[in-house]
This record gives C-alpha cells, sequence and structure tokens, in this order.
C-alpha cells in the first residue's frame, strides 16, 4: 500500500462520543497521518506531477441521529418531500448545496413554472406567491388562453427572490431544519447492503455524518444515488452527453410595456399567435424576433430560442445562451461554461441596449449563480418510464402524478439547436402519461427515494416529466411515502 500511486479513501470510522472528542480526534488523525503515511506521492516532495495520487486518512465524525427522513437537495423537488414529511409528523432534515432553498427556480433564475396546478403542494406554493404579489399569470378570460382549450392556468412567471421566502416559511412553519451551504459527499450502507446507513455532508462546519430512517434524493443530478451506488443511466450518448445547459439572468429595461412584442409571456402575444382560427405556441413568435433582431446585430445567441420572460412591470428573465456537451459531473467544464455563458449574456444585453429607443436602460441586473442542467443522472428504480409509456399514455396503480409537458429535447449540438432550438422529440409520440411511485424509489437500495429530474426513465421520458411542476408533486408524493402514508 505505501507504493500506491491511486487516490484512496479510507473508510471513515464513525464515532457517536461528545461533539468535543470528535473534533479533537479529528485533529489528532490529521495532523498525526496526514504528512506521515497520508502524503502527497509526488515526486521530490513538493509540487504534484500529473498522474499524482494522495493516500486520504481516515478519520472519526460526529455520527447525528436527529432525523426520521433525511432529503437531499433543496429545489422544489427537495422542498415538497421535506414540508409533505414534516407535515405528517416526521422529523425531517434538509440539506441544500447552496445559500437559498428553491433550486433552479432560485439559484437557477427560471422564474417559469412548467406543467403546474397538479398537488397540493403545487396550489399553495401559487397562492403564497400570490399573497406575495410576485406572480404573473394570463388571467382566466385573456384571448390567450385559447391555447389551452379548459382555460386553466398552467404556468406562471414569478419573482425569484419572493420564491426563496416561499420556500423558506413552507419549510420553517412545517418544522423542517434547514442547512443550507452544504453538500452530500458520501453515503454508507449498512452490513446487508439494503439500505443507507449513514451519509456524509461537507460545509463550514467541516465534514459531518448523519442517520436516518429513510433518505429522499432530490438534488436534481442523483449525487445522493450515485455516492449509494445505485445504478444510473446518463445523457443520450454513450459517453453521458446529452440536453444542453442554460445560465438565466435577470434584466431590466426602461419601459416594459414597449418591449411586449419580444416577451414569451405577455398576453398580447397570446392574442396574435393563432393561425387559422388554431392557437400556436406564442413563445416560439417572441423568441424568434428577438432572434432576427440579435442576428441583426451581428450577433448568433448560443440558444436559437432566446427568451424573455416578464417577471414584474421592467423586470425579466433573460434565457439566451446553451452550453453543449456537458457532463454534469464534470465540474471544471461546468465552471468553464458558466463562466462563458455569462460573458455572452453581457454580450448580447449590451447590443440590444446600444439599440436605443425601446430598448434604451436595458442591463443585467443579475446572472444566476448555477447553470441550468436539462439532463441528470436517471437513477434505477422498480419501475422505468420509457418512449412506450409516454406514446401510450400509460396510467399506473401507483401514480403519483402525470406528466402534461410535452416531450422537449433542445438541440444536443448548435447545428440542431439552429435547425430547432427546443421541442425535439427524436420522432417519439406524446399522451398525457403517469409517473408511478415505483419509478422514485432506488431499485438498488430499500429506504432511498427520488424525486425530480432524477427519477427512473429514459431519455425520451425525462423529457417531459424534468420540469419543475411534475417535480414538485413527485416530491409531495414521496415525502408521504417516506413517512408511511403511501
Amino acid at each position: 500500500m505505501k507504493n500506491r500511486m491511486d487516490f484512496m479513501v479510507y473508510e471513515t470510522a464513525f464515532s457517536a462520543k461528545g461533539k468535543e472528542k470528535d473534533m479533537e480526534m479529528t485533529r489528532r488523525t490529521f495532523f498525526g497521518t496526514s504528512f506521515a503515511a497520508g502524503t502527497c506521492a509526488a515526486a521530490g516532495g513538493g509540487t504534484a506531477t500529473r498522474g499524482a495520487r494522495f493516500a486520504e486518512p481516515g478519520r472519526e465524525l460526529p455520527v447525528d441521529d436527529w432525523a426520521d427522513v433525511i432529503v437531499c437537495g433543496g429545489g422544489p423537488a427537495g422542498v415538497a418531500a421535506a414540508v409533505a414529511a414534516a407535515r405528517a409528523g416526521k422529523k425531517v432534515r434538509l440539506f441544500e448545496l447552496r445559500g437559498c432553498l428553491g433550486g433552479v427556480w432560485t439559484a437557477g433564475l427560471l422564474t417559469y413554472i412548467f406543467d403546474f396546478d397538479k398537488s397540493a403542494t403545487d396550489r399553495e406554493i401559487m397562492k403564497r406567491l400570490d399573497a406575495y404579489g410576485a406572480r404573473t399569470v394570463d388571467r382566466p378570460g385573456a384571448a390567450g388562453l385559447a391555447y389551452y382549450p379548459d382555460g386553466l392556468d398552467k404556468n406562471w412567471v414569478y419573482e425569484p427572490e419572493y420564491m426563496k421566502l416561499v420556500c423558506e416559511d413552507m419549510c420553517l412553519e412545517s418544522g423542517v431544519r434547514v442547512t443550507l451551504h452544504t453538500t452530500v459527499v458520501a453515503a454508507w450502507r449498512d452490513a446487508a447492503g439494503k439500505n443507507i446507513a449513514t451519509i456524509v455532508t461537507e460545509s463550514k462546519s467541516g465534514r459531518q455524518a448523519w442517520r436516518a430512517k429513510t433518505f429522499i434524493d432530490c438534488t436534481g443530478d442523483g449525487d445522493l444515488a450515485a455516492q449509494a451506488g445505485c445504478g444510473f443511466d446518463l445523457g443520450w450518448t454513450p459517453d453521458g452527453f446529452g440536453q444542453p445547459a442554460t445560465l438565466n439572468a435577470l434584466v431590466v429595461v426602461k419601459d416594459g410595456d414597449a418591449i411586449r412584442d419580444y416577451v414569451s409571456n405577455e398576453p398580447a402575444m397570446w392574442t396574435r399567435a393563432v393561425s387559422k382560427g388554431k392557437p400556436i405556441c406564442h413563445h416560439i413568435e417572441a423568441s424568434h424576433r428577438l432572434r432576427d433582431l440579435l442576428h441583426a446585430q451581428g450577433l448568433d445567441p448560443s440558444y436559437g430560442d432566446p427568451t424573455l420572460f416578464r417577471c414584474h412591470d421592467n423586470l425579466f428573465c433573460f434565457m439566451a445562451t446553451h452550453a453543449y456537451r456537458l457532463r454534469l459531473d464534470d465540474a471544471q467544464a461546468i465552471s468553464d461554461a458558466t463562466i462563458r455563458a455569462r460573458k455572452e449574456i453581457f454580450r448580447l444585453a449590451d447590443a440590444l441596449a446600444r439599440l436605443g429607443g425601446i430598448w434604451t436602460g436595458f442591463r443585467v441586473a443579475y446572472t444566476a449563480e448555477q447553470i441550468g442542467h436539462r439532463d441528470a443522472r436517471r437513477i434505477h428504480g422498480r419501475y422505468t418510464v420509457t418512449r412506450a409509456d409516454v406514446a401510450a399514455g400509460r396510467r399506473f396503480e401507483d401514480a403519483v402524478t402525470e406528466s402534461r409537458f410535452g416531450i422537449d429535447i433542445h438541440g444536443l449540438d448548435k447545428k440542431a439547436n439552429d435547425e430547432r432550438a427546443a421541442g425535439q422529440n427524436f420522432g417519439a409520440k406524446f399522451r398525457p402519461f403517469q409517473i408511478p411511485l415505483r419509478a422514485c424509489r432506488a431499485r438498488d437500495v430499500d429506504n432511498l427515494y427520488m424525486a425530480g429530474r432524477c427519477i427512473s426513465g429514459d431519455f425520451i421520458a425525462h423529457a417531459s416529466y424534468r420540469v419543475t411542476g411534475s417535480s414538485v408533486a413527485q416530491g409531495e408524493a414521496v415525502g408521504k411515502a417516506a413517512a408511511g402514508l403511501l
């Protein structure tokens, strides 16, 4: 072992001793061994060479077993799952990597809620946003609602800062113990290998261990399940690449009404989005107008359907970038793509501002903290939702929700995106279909549920159920299941 160059992580010894002793032991273990048995195997003992490996020493960690249910990931699915389990009387702990709850809704600045109004949690979020005056919607009676024959509000635009408050309010009022700035980095099974026994997190408090009866993976990318050794599929291609990622931004303009012809959620766009008496996608009409304007300025946005959603008055979400062939498990590639996308956002915004006129005062107010991944690990569950299920509109006895959002595959490279930016279906047929609870329960671990983008499905089905309205409904269901209500 002393000559091995591979990166070794010694099995962690968990201790339930007092915190003070645990911290003392951790310091003693690290400082006493890291420079002896755990040194970097680099030539000359100085700077590590390419290919060098480091043997990380083992250490004891403080263990907390307060929770009945631990939810990893505080996005739309995670908030719904945590709240549902807590309201059922369980002690729930929620870990979130970023400094706020809401995930793609907040840190990702998505601002648009797709395929909503599917569960009690969906409707509660809507009402709470309305109480803050933070939701924009095409109201019943608007001409554009012909696009939805039943006249129901199904999609909403909202202000992300208020969404942070809504998510926090719901969790805290329900008794969920929320820990931000914390990421799960390891998961250990019990001796039989059937259940997760302990997970490990890292934060400003250091490395900590946690135990619970049930775990829920709402990380979006399936991080917890992968760390627990669950099988999964990733992407469309054999090398794991799938749909492009997008960095969003909030922008302001002097007169929001003046640019309404370029805004996808404007009621005025609904009125015109009719061809031969039938509704057409108002989003396409508005985004193509914006794309053509940018092309006239000599700019070619990486996303072929650059989009503006009005959040409120003169505040808009600007969705105009795509990062292609980006794996969710490549941190450097994600970092590079984020930096490129941010530069592109400012380049596009500055070009619009220079036009003056209706674009006077068009400025970037804030760029998203995280680049938005459409693809994720699809964790192997006890049922896999397939293309055939989508085509047949399959129903299930243990259904947790129905996906009504069509197959939405964004062009996998720039060429495909230029030809058709979004809404590709690879020839698959679509009918509204149900998602069974079995697809939200891990195949390889008994006490692990999933909700959101990482549930069990193939690439085609995932392109429908990946949206946040579906994720919320899934989260509510698995939270109840973890509490023994389903």
